[in-house]
């Protein structure tokens, strides 16, 4: 058996992760759903770990103690590229598709309480099959694992893997077929390609202080500044979550440092002082994010599935009919047009899978029927940016009431 601390650990998680790209690139059809690679990689080693335990043998024990800090640092990330500028600039049509997916998120975990409860289990089961996982993806899932499991969810780690990847297969599975009906029913055609200055007001904000073409120096400066940046924003981060848990409420470790990391964004784009570069932070959240991942998975005990997979297929089935269901309404209220078919093709994308699904999906469509300009507009900022802060709201008010 081997022992690794935490440096051996890391270093395990980073060939876990270029397992999962060889993966992804041998087998087209991991690629075509959109099926992350550390899961991927993550995944086979966990069935490895569950293998070896089906004989009483355990392979390696494993130092997570930089799970937390990468974990926190990815979430901070998405604090600081969260910019209420976009907001602004994209005005309503953004507005109502966030308040559309924050409301669904609702309605996910009230759908997978009921689901729980006809089982017998936790009622708190079906919030982590609910939003934390579908809408949250693994990230969120694996996040809010360790307050599920306090609350009395057994195996919430492996439960939350589960649910995520069974959601991310099925968003990529039904979003193109959902649209292509009502682009048919409703003889839907691609709008005239016209100049649009909001898109690129937009583009300027989301590049914030980034560079087209920076020299050496200028990359490793604004590196500098992001790392530190997101360094800063977990320390006080820390405390801020320290004073919401003293007030007896339950929320994941990351919550302070996202809400701190946006503080410094929205500071920034109003006075410049900083100047961050958005690519160089999402980079650097995006690595955390593997990183963090791989290392989570490779630490699941796949057996604490055993019995629990007849109530997460029921759920998914039930979960998947309403997304189905529920993107008419989104196509009605986002204007009953091609852009608006499309976005509802993003929303099943991002409400049961991840932003990534959201945008194969959405690609998927326009390269057969043409342009959406205004859905690539919306989906992205909301799947990327703006649903994990109202998700995170949402799972936390349920685990709150039922803790």
């Amino acid at each position: 058996m081997l022992e690794l601390d935490a440096v051996q650990t890391l270093a395990l998680a980073g060939l876990t992760l270029f397992l999962g790209y060889a993966l992804c690139r041998a087998i087209p059809v991991l690629s075509r759903y959109n099926l992350p690679a550390p899961v991927i990689g993550g995944l086979v080693v966990a069935l490895a770990v569950l293998v070896a335990h089906t004989q009483d043998t355990t392979l390696f024990t494993l130092d997570t103690s930089l799970q937390t800090p990468l974990m926190i640092a990815f979430f901070t990330t998405i604090g600081v590229n969260a910019s209420v500028a976009l907001l602004k600039i994209s005005g309503r049509q953004v507005l109502l598709f966030l308040a559309l997916a924050s409301g669904f998120a609702v309605v996910q975990n009230l759908l997978g309480i009921l689901v729980a409860t006809g089982f017998g289990l936790h009622p708190l089961f079906g919030v982590l099959a609910g939003s934390t996982t579908l809408t949250g993806g693994p990230a969120t899932g694996l996040a809010f694992a360790p307050l599920f499991e306090e609350a009395g969810v057994a195996g919430a780690e492996s439960v939350a893997l589960a649910s995520a990847m069974a959601g991310i297969v099925c968003g990529g599975l039904i979003g193109g077929p959902v649209v292509t009906m009502l682009i048919r029913r409703f003889h839907l055609r691609t709008p005239e390609p016209t100049p649009d200055a909001t898109v690129a007001a937009i583009a300027a904000v989301a590049d914030g202080g980034d560079d087209p073409a920076p020299d050496e120096a200028a990359r490793e400066f604004g590196a500098l500044k992001s790392i530190v940046v997101i360094l800063v924003a977990m320390w006080l981060g820390s405390w801020v979550s320290a004073g919401i848990s003293a007030t007896g409420l339950t929320l994941p470790a990351y919550v302070g440092a996202m809400l701190v990391g946006a503080l410094i964004r929205n500071i920034d784009d109003r006075t410049g002082w900083i100047g961050l570069p958005v690519r160089t932070t999402d980079l650097i959240g995006n690595i955390c994010l593997a990183l963090f991942l791989a290392v989570a998975l490779m630490n699941l005990k796949l057996w604490e599935l055993a019995g629990l997979a007849t109530p997460l297929l029921v759920n998914l089935a039930l979960q998947v009919l309403i997304v189905a269901l529920f993107c008419g309404v989104v196509f009605r209220l986002m204007g009953r047009d091609y852009d608006a078919a499309v976005m509802g093709g993003g929303f099943i994308g991002f409400m049961l899978g991840t932003t990534a699904n959201a945008m194969a999906v959405m690609r998927t469509l326009v390269e057969r029927y043409g342009p959406a300009p205004r859905a690539f507009l919306v989906a992205p900022l909301v799947g990327a940016f703006f649903i994990d802060f109202t998700n995170a709201l949402v799972i936390t008010g349920f685990i709150n009431f039922w803790h």
